[in-house]
């Protein structure tokens, strides 16, 4: 089927659910100076630029069922639809009873929007911060894949490109080969943010080493080893492959690789936190082999059994800081934990939207190493120094 005609210069609109609303403003606002600081105050019909929210009214029906109704018309804008599908704390009422809304739910509703918008606009783009059902993407035995049909749904329903944050797996891209799938990676966000806050360890007395919680988040560990000038080291996981519990094979034990990290600070990195659980395992064996500080730096953090075990081991003195980002959902009693820090994401989301918008490429965006080094080498911090005392 070949494709529309699109406008080149077509007017930007953002459809933010509710989900994602805090993020979306902050979002739009950073486009909004960033184009008038270019002088770009007035749309293609002449008015003034205020906003590039589109509002959206979710209703939840006493059922359960729902619709999506716009404000406004998206005939001929290209229209980038923002929703964390991770926000567990929406709730609505269900024949009386308040329920929490789910990734399933949230997903219906970008579907809603995509209907709404009955096919009028020039370009779909749907922003997931964390992609729907990334951790269920591959097939091992008789299961479902859940994040390729939700892809492919969103293609069958008009979407031209997906934007995501460190996708669990970026192979799942191959669902939708005709679409454009951009996943992003945080990394320079985070370091900046992890570093600018822990400047001590800029001390060229201090060493510091990164390692990778499991063989998943290998090579992870050694981008941030390698722009850092730093040691890796890795836990792999040894599970009971015979029984299932909440979904998985529970880990018997992790087995460390790596260099002795005795007197020495770690930098634990992964793409998301859920329980905790592994983060906590690591720690303690990291701690018995006389590490030092111990930070934990992740995309996603869910706390999925909440704050309680987090505030245990920090007050223990297992981990020291939990550094995370603001594309998805945290409770603001999380927000306020003393060993807990966000990176905020929101003025780096703004600029891929507003470059994507202009038709440009965002290669330059997608590489974070030439910002790292000269991130570091402003802060005296010479990662090359760095590698040759190790």
């Amino acid at each position: 089927m070949s494709k529309k005609f699109r406008c080149t210069n077509a007017d930007l609109g953002i459809i933010a659910l509710d989900n994602c609303k805090d993020l979306a403003q902050k979002v739009n606002q950073a486009i909004l100076d960033a184009r008038r600081e270019r002088g770009e105050l007035y749309d293609r019909s002449g008015e003034p630029i205020t906003t590039y929210l589109i509002d959206s009214e979710q209703t939840r029906f006493a059922n359960g069922e729902g619709k999506v109704k716009l404000s406004q018309t998206v005939r001929g804008k290209d229209i980038y639809i923002l929703a964390d599908v991770s926000n567990y704390g929406m709730t609505y009422k269900m024949f009386g009873r308040e329920v929490n809304m789910g990734p399933d739910e949230h997903l219906q509703d970008i579907k809603r929007v995509l209907s709404a918008m009955n096919g009028r606009a020039n370009k779909v783009t749907v922003v997931m911060p964390l992609l729907y059902a990334s951790r269920q993407h591959k097939k091992k035995s008789r299961e479902s894949l859940d994040c390729a049909m939700a892809l492919q749904d969103l293609e069958g329903l008009g979407v031209d490109e997906i934007v995501t944050f460190d996708a669990h797996d970026p192979t799942i891209q191959n669902a939708i080969p005709l679409v454009s799938f951009l996943n992003i990676y945080p990394t320079l966000e985070i370091l900046k943010h992890f570093l600018s806050t822990e400047k001590w360890l800029f001390d060229s007395s201090e060493k510091l080493v990164v390692i990778s919680p499991d063989t998943g988040a290998m090579d992870r560990a050694i981008y941030y080893a390698g722009v850092l000038g730093l040691d890796v080291g890795l836990f792999y996981k040894r599970r009971d492959h015979s029984r299932i519990v909440d979904g998985k094979n529970p880990i018997v034990q992790h087995e460390y690789i790596g260099r002795d990290i005795c007197g020495m600070n770690v930098l634990i990195v992964d793409d998301m936190i859920a329980s905790g659980g592994s983060v906590f395992d690591v720690a303690r064996e990291l701690k018995r082999r006389g590490a030092k500080k111990i930070f934990v730096a992740s995309t996603f953090a869910f706390f999925t059994e909440g704050r309680k075990k987090f505030d245990e081991h920090y007050k223990e003195g297992i981990i020291d800081r939990v550094y995370s980002t603001n594309l998805n959902y945290v409770p603001e009693e999380l927000k306020e934990a003393e060993w807990f820090s966000q990176a905020d994401l929101s003025t780096y989301l703004a600029l891929f939207i507003d470059t994507l918008a202009q038709e440009k490429s965002v290669s330059k965006l997608l590489d974070a190493t030439q910002g790292i080094r000269s991130f570091l080498l402003a802060n005296g911090f010479d990662p090359d120094n760095r590698r040759q005392e190790s």
